[in-house]
């Protein structure tokens, strides 16, 4: 990534639902968000708090965020989040149209998700024994 002015790089904090089946959501989150474009920085600051830099000429919370819940993660719903979060996508939206930025600029949310599931090694997804493999 270039050069990116200080102003243009956000500092969010992302907070996850308590009753999830992966207990350590932040950790999976800042796995999954480690090789997106647009992603300066992740700091894990509890098992359900991370706290990510971007670049917001390339990536926005909300995009952030929809990737995440589409991963299967769940973004905390309690209304000060929701508040916080609603101010941010309205102020990043704003700032973005500011500086001249179009929907064409950018990809999709899905296929920003998409591409970093493509670079992966998937291996064998099959989590059943080898015996039980070759009985059908």
């Amino acid at each position: 990534m270039g050069e990116t002015p200080h102003d243009l790089v956000k500092h969010r904090d992302i907070h996850f639902a308590e009753f999830h089946p992966d207990p350590n959501q932040a950790e999976t989150a800042a796995q999954l968000l480690s090789e997106i474009g647009g992603i300066v920085s992740l700091e894990m600051r509890s098992p359900t708090h991370l706290r990510v830099g971007y670049a917001l000429m390339e990536i926005c919370l909300e995009q952030i965020e929809n990737g995440l819940t589409a991963m299967g993660l769940h973004i905390d719903d309690r209304l000060l989040y929701r508040l916080m979060r609603a101010l941010y996508y309205y102020t990043e939206e704003t700032e973005r149209a500011n500086l001249g930025y179009t929907q064409t600029d950018s990809k999709c949310t899905r296929q920003i998700f998409a591409d970093h599931y493509q670079r992966q090694d998937h291996g064998l997804r099959d989590h059943r024994p080898e015996h039980w493999r070759k009985y059908l």
